[in-house]
């Protein structure tokens, strides 16, 4: 285990971090106690599990009534009497629901609206988010107060959140989020959001890994190379790169990082990668290839039966498959576990309906989005990669392992798989964050910018090609072109936790009245231009993020007209800059202008 320092803060605190998954999710917690050192625990008991204690998360599983009330999640929602009940009182069950919250830029067309339960009439996916983060709480509530005796009633107003997120959302998901958040209960008001930490999934892997690999006898005795290094490098056998793979239900996020151990600290070194190739697909892919198997059977083609025979290889030949020549799997006596009579229908030569290479076809679209996230990581990587980490639920998959396994060593890149309860590392690795904060620098995944208004240029060729958009200024009567991007943060820049990034703008008015507030779209641009200048180039590859406001009444009070030299008209003008933030893991943006010689924000 990484050493920690004993807690330094004034009084007690709780820091509950939540770890959503589209399969399976948890919550793990930390009590901070002034002078004592912060030990990571994970919430091990939930109602309806089957082995107390044994298991620190449940399924990602509501079950909805005809009024959309909630009436069994997690655990509770696969007991044999509630799957009866919902059956006879037609409830909605809802699994893979996190889907429907996805980044809409995630390359996602191997995705059908029929994979995903629909939501119930009149919830939207923030609320069903705010249902399960609701019921999380309260088994995390009920279990800190049935294991510490006392503590809840001292920290019940001092409790600070970190939920996690995939790597590929952004700003629209990350205020979706703390809606829910608010909707769940679990804070208040909007003032109480500086209590609420968010954490790319990423990330938190790596503190999990960090924590409780490194400080390990294994991970002492594992080889690494680090032959790659230049020897005018600063103490490069000390500098080593790393990529963190989440395999989980919905995404497999990849993280690369520049580690250092003595002190330990990392610094993100390429763009976070995000794919929607998680195991849930291999069994979307499974349940397709089913369906088409079996279209001819009177008995075993209809959708009921096909769901099982998915959940089949869901919770078994999934997991267990490893050698592309074992002689098959899902054979149709385990079918007749779902429907014991007609297996005529299934008999062949060995009795099979799915054989192994049709199981390893199943995995291969995943197997190859890591590997194309991981030579993106790798191309755009400031130092050499010689070491991967592979976590996350998927990861106990033993053929995902196998597969991953042929693919780095031979790099001369070392693969771990830590063996310590790797399905909560996001949970504990997100604590980890809060208490450890290892990260000191992040890489910016897009270039963000805002538009502009430029002054229009005869001589330009882009000009002239655009001289149909031009419009007059108001006031000024000069001539301008807008939907001009100017980039303020440009995708790739490694980006220190204090460190701003500006750039100057001036705003034109007809009146002083029009100058006593100001907004600005924070715009961010996904395609592959290094710089991108205008927004009609790829208008599919800019997004509003967010908008920024700026009260400028105290400002305006200031203001002097001027007189345009060709309409000899009064217009305003005014400074301010535009900032962005993105040391921490949200964007910040700001508007900043002087008053009296002084900057406001």
């Amino acid at each position: 285990m990484l050493p920690r320092e004993p807690y330094e803060g004034p009084t007690r605190k709780l820091v509950l971090a939540f770890d959503v998954g589209t399969t399976f999710s948890g919550v793990s917690y930390c009590m901070l106690d002034p002078g004592e050192v912060p030990v990571i625990r994970g919430v091990a008991r939930y109602p309806a599990q089957e082995h107390v204690g044994g298991d620190s998360k449940i399924p990602s599983i509501l079950y909805y009534d005809l009024q959309g009330n909630v009436r069994a999640v997690g655990a509770e929602a696969l007991q044999e009497h509630i799957i009866e009940q919902a059956e006879d009182e037609e409830w909605v069950k809802l699994a893979w629901w996190k889907l429907h919250l996805r980044a809409k830029h995630l390359a996602s067309s191997h995705i059908r609206d029929g994979d995903i339960e629909p939501l119930p009439q009149g919830k939207s996916a923030v609320e069903v988010l705010a249902d399960f983060m609701r019921y999380l709480f309260q088994c995390a509530r009920t279990y800190i107060q049935e294991s510490h005796l006392d503590f809840w009633r001292s920290i019940k107003n001092s409790i600070e959140f970190v939920f996690t997120h995939p790597n590929g959302w952004e700003g629209q998901q990350q205020q979706q989020i703390r809606r829910a958040i608010e909707l769940a209960g679990l804070i208040s008001s909007k003032e109480e959001q500086s209590h609420v930490h968010l954490l790319t999934e990423g990330e938190a892997s790596l503190h999990f890994c960090v924590t409780n690999v490194i400080a390990s006898d294994r991970f002492s005795q594992t080889p690494i190379d680090v032959s790659g290094y230049s020897d005018d490098e600063e103490d490069q056998s000390d500098n080593q790169g790393v990529v963190v793979i989440d395999a989980g239900g919905g995404t497999i996020d990849l993280s690369a990082y520049s580690m250092k151990l003595s002190p330990t600290s990392f610094e993100e070194i390429a763009p976070a990668e995000c794919c929607l190739q998680g195991s849930v697909f291999v069994t979307s892919r499974a349940r397709t290839l089913l369906q088409k198997k079996l279209s001819g059977s009177e008995h075993y083609s209809n959708p009921k039966i096909i769901a099982q025979m998915a959940e089949i290889f869901d919770n078994t030949t999934k997991l267990r498959f490893r050698k592309p020549d074992e002689p098959s799997y899902i054979r149709a006596i385990e079918i007749g576990r779902v429907r014991p009579y007609s297996l005529e229908y299934l008999h062949d030569d060995t009795h099979a309906l799915l054989y192994s290479q049709d199981v390893a076809d199943l995995f291969e679209p995943s197997i190859e989005a890591i590997i194309e996230a991981f030579e993106q990581q790798r191309r755009a990587a400031s130092i050499p990669i010689n070491l991967v980490w592979l976590v996350g639920g998927f990861a106990a998959s033993d053929w995902l392992f196998v597969k991953l396994q042929e693919y780095f060593p031979p790099l001369g890149i070392s693969l771990c798989r830590p063996d310590a309860h790797a399905n909560k590392a996001v949970a504990d690795g997100a604590v980890s964050f809060y208490i450890d904060h290892l990260v000191s620098s992040r890489v910016a995944r897009v270039t963000y910018g805002v538009e502009y208004r430029t002054r229009y240029n005869f001589l330009d060729p882009e000009h002239l090609a655009r001289q149909h958009k031009c419009v007059i200024g108001s006031g000024n009567g000069k001539t301008y072109l807008y939907e001009r991007f100017k980039s303020i943060l440009l995708k790739g820049t490694q980006v220190s936790e204090q460190r701003e990034f500006r750039k100057p703008f001036t705003a034109t008015r007809k009146s002083l009245a029009a100058c006593k507030s100001h907004s600005t779209d924070i715009i961010c641009y996904k395609g592959a231009l290094q710089e991108p200048r205008w927004l009609d180039t790829e208008p599919s590859s800019f997004t509003t993020l967010c908008t920024i406001h700026a009260d400028l009444q105290e400002l305006s009070r200031t203001l002097r007209p001027k007189r345009s030299a060709s309409h000899q008209s009064e217009y305003y003008e005014f400074d301010f800059d535009v900032i962005i933030l993105f040391g921490h893991t949200e964007l910040k943006a700001q508007i900043s202008w002087k008053e009296k010689g002084v900057e406001m924000r």
